[in-house]
């Protein structure tokens, strides 16, 4: 009798439990538009890193819970409709295609396997069913099986199955390969027929008449006409009936998770999902829970995180998070998956008001009762509020009170702000027309203030603080005085958390805390806070609140002079991270979001995990195009490549909004984060490396251990030791070689400096030869025989003094390479006054030396002279009507000295052949005498022959000479 009413009371449980809603909140569809490019997809499998993968009618499907990577024809497959897979833990992904051509994929790349004329004849109607041992797998048809196959590291051998099936179709159930035993079904007698393949020996077993569903380990699920029925195989021969249910439904599937937990997909959409391990049915049955009913679920996966994925047709992939599926599914308040815009309590009720012109109250026993407050309008609810039986729902346009005890509404018209407690029997209305005391009994409104109010808090007896939404007041209830308090910090809320301390939420800079006096704290996002743009705030004691936002929910604790938040989103199983508010009874946190309400124990919210225990995986890594898989190899580059680290981080909670936190440890010591799977880094020098990441989950949580992987940038031929030793020790043979040749050059240029003084002797008789001429002498002897015919003994005396010097001085200076430009001006005014005196005063000289010029430098000795005495010879001896005058200066510009010798004579034409016979032999002297100091002395000297009527239109000769001077005390220049 007690088993029947067990039975009874669980096929009676309330329907709703069936009818849970379609849309659970938090529910990820992942399609196209996410990257799963396919329109149908079959089964779900999870491989030993934590990778998901999906068979699909356009491929294969790895997911890391950001990016969904194809496996097609482009990569190999024969055949794109693939069906499932198996994932072995040699890292291998077994393929099973739609009508065979089966394939495996490893490292990355797809092997075609040949046994296509070995199968083609077993799985013609349908894909094997496999059973797995480790990284071997058996294959084998669906019914009446012939054959089993054997899969393992790319091979294929086979098992014959010499059962006489005796015209019989036998449903395969599973493959025992510890005991070599094959269960089948035959569904029309109620049977379990056991074949052993080494014995060949039959038994059977007695069961209801059902077709096999689906199977785990010692667990099998059988169904007839919608009603399933769990048997458990206790050893090879022995069975025990779990529990039946009638689903009233057509189950077309079947699946026992991790957890034992059965899931029944159904033909006409939805899921059926059994809350608990199946072996707890036997003794307390439960009702299922229906999900997804609008949508067809091909396979259902619970994966190691305890995650759900859902195979749908035609829709992609549904997902949620543990936290968020198991908020759902034993939320004691059901029907709560409404846009909840307010939430407020009282002591024994919770108040929703909807994102329409509805609201709900939940009673102390968690049943909800929902309330239509004004059918037709769309109005939101800005505020709710309730005591005991006064309910008052703040919508946009209108106030709506509602008696619970006496079933009454009372509209009051107002486009509401806020609803804020005043005292035991009333309200604050805070409204677009002005802040109104509401009486709940005798229903009485008491205007207070006529300007627009947002937010109101009493902190005194007669006083109140008041927020015109940018600015807070104090206001005198008594006087009706209004005083500007803070300004500009947009007032959304305002709490009372402790005597004269008090809480103010704010529009755009976080949580504002303050006394009657002023500014105490300020907590905003940068101190941690989910959000600066705050809604609500809820206290849970005198130094603990709750902040609601559009990111999720704080919890700020102020702890001496520092505050601690912890935050709470979708991952730790909020409906929805748009949170309204949020009120707190007891350990319990009822939090009212845009997809519904979530009911929590704060004490389990705080026990929250700080780090992520799952670690990055590094799928690859591609150096210069290729892509290397096995990475427990070294990896090695050159610093010309370019190095790509393909990332995952399985965490699948955090919906793609993952990122990298890495450094390469002997590169930089600094920490960066990137967004993208892919981190790229060339020219990196040569070196060992260390790659460090971790990954970066939803709200910033952190993986609990770094990624390590090591890997070496080898240097270019040019940049090894050998190559630079090499380099080393031909740099050291050419410099000998060049050193060598630079003192061989040296002993030749003091061949060659020989050489050089030698000619130079030569010019310097030459010179002497050009100056002292027989006609010069015998010019001088004519004029001093003409002075003495004159009898005129004291010019002729005069005359001989002069001539003997000159004479004197020419053959001492001949001796001499350099002499001191002082002697240089006392010789030539010694030739010229000698000249001047031959000629009968033809000209006039002048001789000027700068001030800039050092009197002691040295120059070529006699170099001048010649310049000299062609301005005489061929300048100013060819004036008719007019005196000549020479110039002789020496300037000092720019580290060189510049000499110049300038005649008013009758000039020259260098093309006449005149000038040439004249001019050239004394050009032709002292130019071979400039290129000799040149080549002896590596000194700069230049020389320039001006006509001057050419360049200035006056009458003339200008010679340049630029020299660099040498100091007089330098001997070695010295002849």
């Amino acid at each position: 009798m007690k088993k029947r009413f067990i039975f009874c009371l669980f096929f009676m449980l309330p329907a709703v439990l069936l009818t849970c809603a379609a849309q659970i909140p938090g529910l990820v569809n992942y399609t196209e538009e996410d990257g799963l490019n396919c329109s149908y997809t079959y089964h779900l499998r999870q491989d030993k890193n934590g990778f998901i993968w999906i068979g699909s009618d356009n491929g294969l499907f790895r997911f890391d819970g950001k990016e969904f990577k194809q496996y097609g024809k482009k990569e190999g497959l024969k055949n794109i409709d693939i069906i499932s897979c198996e994932p072995l833990p040699n890292g291998e992904v077994f393929i099973l295609p739609f009508l065979n051509d089966f394939a495996y994929l490893k490292t990355g790349k797809v092997v075609n396997l040949n046994i296509n004329d070995y199968v083609k004849n077993q799985f013609s109607g349908s894909i094997p069913k496999i059973t797995r041992d480790t990284n071997r797998l058996y294959l084998y048809g669906t019914s009446n099986p012939q054959t089993i196959f054997i899969y393992e590291n790319g091979t294929v051998k086979k098992i014959p199955v010499s059962m006489d099936y005796k015209k019989r179709s036998l449903a395969t159930i599973k493959f025992d390969f510890r005991t070599r035993d094959l269960y089948l079904n035959d569904p029309t007698k109620g049977e379990i027929v056991i074949y052993n393949l080494n014995t060949r020996k039959v038994r059977t077993i007695k069961i209801d008449v059902g077709n096999i569903i689906c199977e785990k380990d010692n667990f099998l699920v059988f169904e007839k006409w919608g009603k399933i029925t769990v048997y458990q195989l206790s050893d090879s021969f022995l069975i025990k009936k779990i529990f039946s249910y009638d689903t009233k439904a057509n189950v077309f599937y079947g699946v026992i998770d991790k957890n034992n937990k059965l899931w029944l997909n159904l033909r006409n959409g939805g899921v059926l999902y059994f809350n608990r391990p199946i072996p707890e049915y036997e003794k307390q049955p439960t009702a299922p829970v229906k999900l997804l009913s609008s949508y067809v679920i091909n396979n259902v996966l619970v994966d190691r995180d305890n995650n759900v994925w859902f195979n749908s047709r035609n829709s992609g992939v549904f997902f949620i998070p543990e936290a968020l599926f198991n908020h759902h599914i034993n939320l004691s308040v059901k029907n709560n998956s409404e846009y909840i815009k307010a939430i407020a309590k009282d002591q024994h009720h919770i108040i929703l008001g909807y994102n329409s012109s509805y609201g709900a109250i939940i009673d102390k026993k968690g049943r909800m009762h929902d309330i239509t407050l004004d059918e037709g309008n769309k109005d939101e609810n800005r505020s709710v509020y309730i005591n005991n039986n006064i309910a008052i729902f703040g919508l946009s346009g209108t106030i709506v009170t509602y008696d619970s005890s006496k079933n009454t509404y009372k509209k009051i018209a107002s486009s509401i702000k806020n609803i804020v407690p005043y005292t035991r029997d009333s309200v604050f209305f805070c409204t677009a027309d002005g802040l109104y005391a509401y009486h709940l009994k005798n229903g009485i409104l008491t205007t207070l203030l006529h300007e627009r109010t947002y937010t109101v808090l009493p902190y005194d007896k007669d006083y109140l603080f008041t927020g015109s939404f940018s600015d807070l007041y104090k206001f005198n209830i008594r006087t009706k005085e209004k005083t500007l308090f803070l300004k500009g910090y947009y007032f959304t809320d305002l709490k009372k958390l402790k005597d004269n301390i008090y809480l103010g939420a704010t529009n755009l800079n976080g949580i504002i805390i303050f006394n009657d006096r002023g500014i105490l704290k300020k907590i905003e996002k940068s101190n941690g806070l989910i959000n600066d743009q705050v809604k609500k705030i809820e206290v849970e004691n005198e130094n603990t609140f709750w902040a609601s936002t559009n990111s999720g929910i704080s919890r700020v604790e102020l702890v001496n002079d520092h505050v601690r938040i912890n935050n709470f989103t979708q991952t730790d199983g909020l409906p929805s991270d748009a949170v309204s508010g949020a009120v707190i009874k007891n350990d319990t946190i009822f939090i009212g979001t845009s997809k519904g309400l979530g009911v929590f124990s704060i004490k389990k919210l705080l026990a929250q995990e700080k780090f992520i225990h799952k670690k990055v995986i590094i799928n690859s890594v591609t150096i210069e195009n290729n892509e290397h898989y096995d990475l427990k190899k070294s990896l090695t580059a050159y610093p010309n490549n370019t190095v790509i680290f393909n990332l995952s981080f399985l965490d699948y909670a955090s919906q793609g909004k993952i990122s990298y936190k890495y450094r390469i440890e002997g590169l930089n010591d600094s920490w960066q984060v990137s967004n993208s799977s892919k981190l790229i880094f060339s020219s990196i020098p040569p070196g060992d490396y260390v790659l460090r990441v971790y990954g970066l989950g939803y709200n910033g949580k952190q993986s609990y251990a770094s990624t390590d992987l090591a890997f070496k940038i080898q240097p270019e031929f040019w940049q090894t030791w050998w190559f630079k030793l090499l380099i080393a020790a031909v740099s050291i043979i050419i410099l000998s070689v060049l050193i060598n040749s630079y003192l061989q050059k040296k002993r030749n240029k003091k061949l060659e400096k020989f050489y050089h003084e030698k000619k130079i002797a030569e010019l310097e008789l030459q010179a002497i030869k050009a100056q002292i001429n027989p006609h010069f002498i015998y010019n001088c002897l004519n004029s001093i025989k003409y002075l003495l015919f004159k009898e005129d003994y004291v010019e002729t005396e005069n005359y001989l003094d002069i001539f003997s010097q000159l004479i004197r001085k020419t053959l001492y200076y001949s001796e001499k390479t350099f002499m001191p430009i002082w002697e240089e001006v006392e010789y030539l005014s010694l030739y010229l006054d000698m000249e001047k005196l031959r000629q009968n005063e033809l000209f006039d000289y002048e001789i000027h030396l700068s001030e800039t010029v050092n009197r002691n430098w040295v120059i070529p000795s006699l170099l001048i002279q010649p310049f000299v005495e062609n301005a005489i010879k061929h300048g100013v001896s060819g004036l008719r009507n007019q005196k000549g005058f020479i110039s002789v200066s020496f300037e000092h510009t720019d580290a060189t000295l510049s000499i110049t010798v300038e005649d008013n004579g009758i000039g020259f034409t260098p093309q006449h052949e005149s000038f040439a016979e004249e001019q050239s032999f004394g050009l032709r002297l002292s130019e071979k005498r400039i290129q000799t100091f040149k080549q002896l002395f590596e000194t700069n000297i230049t020389l320039e022959v001006i006509n001057l009527s050419e360049k200035s239109g006056k009458q003339g000769t200008q010679i340049k000479l630029y020299i660099t001077p040498y100091e007089n005390h330098n001997t070695s220049l010295h002849h």
